[in-house]
């Protein structure tokens, strides 16, 4: 073979590996767990919507949980479920990751805890801790009080935390905390980019995760806020509608 005949060959093994990196470009899946693929508000997982992403996670892609649990329980789900071993916990407080575990805090526990403090001092009603798993940079409330009162007086106290609504609980997290501002960081753990993730999910907590990511599935359950910003809204709810989310986006890619 000719000096140029290899020239030209090289050359078209370049642009060929280009063309197939761009065609089988990994994705990063950012997965809310409660009331998006589980079949019920005790934690059950839909086993259909988990078997697909376990699929996607072995065609190379990153399955990502994103939630209000804790990141530990989001890892546990990653082992045990074949997903990628990483988890953003804590609406964003702790990324949990690594086939040794290692824990990245980006919340701080004690502002919140001082929080929960004075919102208790100044506000008429029982205020209660929800029993879940140990938390390592939020507070987790029951649902017993008015949100919007206790909200006023972390404003009026200028506490450095934000109280939100998970739909399962109340959550206290330090100001600048939320699951885009957590993802973001697994991002760079991952050296993957933004522009890349797709993201699933079904609550307020999960409108700054929408807001930065372009392709955005809401399941039909999902709260009418992030309705409004999502990519695809699902006919379907929960697990089935994770199902049909990501056959939606896959026709889209198309």
């Amino acid at each position: 073979m000719s000096l140029l005949s290899l020239i030209h060959y090289s050359t078209f093994q370049l642009l060929l590996t280009d063309i197939l990196e761009n065609i089988v470009r990994k994705k990063i899946f950012a997965v809310d767990i409660d009331g998006t693929i589980t079949l019920n508000g005790m934690g059950t997982i839909h086993l259909g919507a988990l078997s697909r992403l376990r699929a996607l996670k072995e065609e190379g892609h990153f399955i990502i949980p994103v939630t209000g649990r804790s990141s530990v329980e989001g890892y546990l789900l990653s082992i045990f479920g074949g997903l990628t071993h990483m988890a953003v916990g804590e609406n964003g407080g702790c990324i949990t990751f690594g086939d040794k575990i290692q824990h990245k805090l980006l919340g701080n526990k004690g502002e919140c805890i001082h929080a929960l403090a004075t919102i208790q001092t100044k506000l008429d009603g029982e205020i209660k801790e929800k029993p879940v798993f140990p938390r390592m940079t939020e507070v987790v409330l029951e649902r017993t009080f008015d949100i919007e009162k206790a909200r006023k007086i972390i404003n009026d106290e200028n506490l450095n935390v934000i109280l939100t609504d998970s739909g399962y609980a109340f959550h206290i997290n330090s100001k600048g905390i939320d699951k885009g501002s957590g993802f973001l960081e697994a991002l760079k753990i991952l050296d993957a980019d933004l522009n890349d993730a797709i993201v699933i999910g079904d609550s307020d907590t999960d409108i700054p995760l929408f807001k930065i990511v372009k392709n955005s599935i809401a399941v039909t359950n999902s709260t009418e806020n992030l309705k409004k910003i999502a990519k695809i809204v699902t006919t379907k709810k929960s697990g089935e509608g994770v199902l049909e989310g990501l056959d939606m986006i896959s026709f889209e890619d198309d």
